[in-house]
């Protein structure tokens, strides 16, 4: 009986595919297997879509700059070298896309504002929603690299050595570039805290 089970185990095991890495997901893709990209899309786009809403400006921007990424890293996947993450690699075709049409359209977000209508319950709520969309303006107020930069940093949780080689720059230029969006950050939001406090 058990000697049974063992034979019909076999074949399953003998033909079951070992999961591939982005690295020979991404080799397949090359060389012209059809499904190869999208497995390795499947794998981090809620990543690189995540990415792509910190760096723009609006959800529409990011979605469009994702689908442009995303396009290129599909045309341009011979170039990849194997001397980075295949996921370092995507993130900083996203990063750049984003910031690309940032300087095309140049535009500023927009935040909805609460029907005035509506019952204000909770104050600390209240004064921690002000607060959220305090941050992302401020956020929107840096320049596009510092902005990727300390997102990477500080918001991701990246190391300055991975944030440099996910952005394609010097671990130096992470430090100045956070350094300068944390001095800038600090003067916007220091008005705020002050606020807080005294109610």
């Amino acid at each position: 009986m058990s000697e049974t089970a063992t034979r019909r185990a076999q074949p399953e095991t003998a033909t079951a595919e070992p999961t591939r890495t982005d690295g020979e997901l991404l080799a397949a893709h090359v060389a012209g297997e059809p499904h190869a990209f999208a497995e390795l899309m499947r794998r981090h786009y809620d990543h690189l879509w995540q990415t792509a809403m910190r760096t723009s400006y609006s959800r529409e921007d990011a979605a469009d700059a994702l689908q442009e990424a995303l396009l290129s890293a599909h045309r341009t996947a011979d170039t990849f070298r194997a001397d980075a993450a295949v996921r370092s690699w995507l993130h900083r075709i996203v990063v750049n896309a984003c910031l690309d049409r940032i300087r095309r359209n140049k535009v500023r977000p927009t935040v909805p504002l609460a029907d005035g209508d509506e019952p204000r319950e909770d104050k600390d709520e209240i004064a921690d929603l002000e607060l959220s969309i305090v941050v992302h303006h401020a956020l929107f107020t840096l320049p596009p690299e510092q902005r990727a930069a300390i997102v990477a940093v500080d918001i991701e949780g990246y190391s300055v050595s991975e944030a440099a080689k996910r952005l394609g720059v010097p671990e130096g230029t992470i430090k100045s570039r956070c350094a300068r969006a944390r001095l800038k950050l600090a003067t916007i939001l220091e008005p705020m805290r002050d606020m807080q406090n005294r109610y």
